[in-house]
């Protein structure tokens, strides 16, 4: 497995989980990485949409049409018009 596998089974185990936690889970795991391989795999996988960010913190990305059944599941529907 290369360093973008390594990171994304490490996000995928976490939920949401900052560049720290993501190094500690794979030194637990034996697997270290340096901060340059760790910095390319997570622009790797953001560029690729497996993860996204927010703010400092990563997470494996939703996938686009889980996102859209939602939406579709909860979307606010107009009420008729000429109501009574």
């Amino acid at each position: 497995m290369d360093a973008k596998g390594f990171v994304l089974m490490a996000v995928e185990k976490l939920g949401w989980a900052s560049e720290k936690e993501i190094v500690r889970f794979l030194d637990e795991a034996g697997e270290e990485l340096s901060r340059l391989e760790l910095e390319r795999a997570l622009e790797a996988l953001l560029e690729a949409g497996k993860i996204e960010r927010r703010g400092e913190l990563y997470r494996r990305a939703t996938p686009e049409a889980a996102r859209s059944a939602f939406d579709a599941l909860f979307k606010e529907e107009e009420p008729p018009e000429g109501g009574s």
